[in-house]
């Protein structure tokens, strides 16, 4: 893991985006871990390739690995890139 994103501020993510923001956690999984059906999902962990998920499907907990389509600087690019893929996402829904 690089030193731009520690185990401390990938949990930081996380934890902010599992509390405050879990319908764009599971969005992600969604729209672009190919989990359709997935009804919940956490954020395990966010490195600059990617971020780790697990999904809920029919009460089955489902991995899903989620590549960035650039490799993020730091976290600051990765909230950044968060709020751009939930965008990208929920105009793809509509």
């Amino acid at each position: 893991m690089s030193k731009d994103f520690s185990t401390e501020i990938s949990s930081r993510i996380c934890n902010h985006m599992n509390d405050d923001h879990a319908d764009a956690v599971v969005i992600y999984a969604q729209a672009f871990g190919g989990v359709t059906d997935a009804n919940a999902a956490q954020m395990l962990s966010i490195d600059a390739q990617g971020m780790d998920l697990t999904a809920q499907v029919n009460g089955e907990s489902v991995p899903v690995r989620i590549q960035f389509d650039h490799v993020l600087a730091d976290a600051e690019d990765a909230h950044q890139t968060l709020i751009a893929m939930v965008k990208q996402a929920r105009v793809k829904a509509k």
